[in-house]
């Protein structure tokens, strides 16, 4: 095993995943607090600081073993911004605001890092390319982390956008898919690819659905900002 490889790899996306999922997690409390919900900030959980959102399997070991595994889809998580829906002054419809709110950030900090590496392109000597490559990895990470969490899978914030859609007779019915829903994702990740691939079939039904959809947005946001 090449350590020296792993910890080039590991330094240029550290950053880039940490700052993804604390603003994601930031912006979820934030968001709830301006509808009514003091409960994130209360805890201390509407701020940048990274200390009070990581979870360290989800957000660090997860996101490590995925990158040494080399898995097509780069995932991982911080600990939930807990919010009293029923705080919201209109509930249903405000749930769907502090959903989008993390995606939101996460689109916002995509776009962000692609005017910055546009101001440092191309990269000269060392220090400005790791720079380069960790701006490059905030693009692809948080693009990913937004269009991740806009599946229709409770917990996800896709879910929750979901459920504030749907008419009130569907929409408990469907929240309740949540207990669930770790289990999941999990078998989407995991599971079900590996068993695809001992049968001989490979298929991943996350990296199907999610790479499309990421590199065109990608591919947007560059050509936004001048790499076209």
């Amino acid at each position: 095993m090449d350590f020296g490889a792993i910890g080039s790899a590991l330094s240029v996306w550290l950053v880039p995943v940490v700052l993804a999922i604390t603003f994601h997690e930031a912006a979820h409390g934030w968001v709830a607090e301006r509808f009514g919900d003091p409960t994130a900030r209360s805890q201390g959980r509407v701020t940048f600081n990274p200390i009070k959102h990581i979870d360290p399997f989800g957000t660090l070991i997860l996101p490590g073993m995925l990158l040494l595994l080399q898995a097509p889809v780069l995932f991982g998580y911080a600990k939930p911004v807990p919010v009293n829906f029923g705080r919201l002054r209109h509930p249903k419809r405000d749930m769907i605001w502090v959903a989008l709110a993390g995606p939101g950030i996460n689109i916002a900090l995509a776009f962000a890092s692609a005017l910055a590496l546009r101001a440092v392109y191309p990269p000269t000597g060392e220090v400005m390319e790791w720079v380069g490559q960790n701006l490059i990895n905030s693009m692809h990470i948080n693009i990913l982390l937004a269009v991740f969490n806009l599946l229709p899978i409770p917990p996800l914030d896709g879910g929750r956008v979901l459920t504030g859609l749907l008419p009130l007779a569907y929409a408990w019915r469907f929240a309740r898919i949540e207990r669930y829903g770790f289990v999941i994702l999990l078998a989407l990740l995991f599971v079900v690819p590996y068993v695809a691939q001992e049968l001989g079939y490979p298929f991943n039904p996350i990296a199907t659905v999610l790479l499309p959809p990421v590199e065109a947005i990608f591919r947007l946001i560059l050509d936004l900002t001048g790499f076209a």
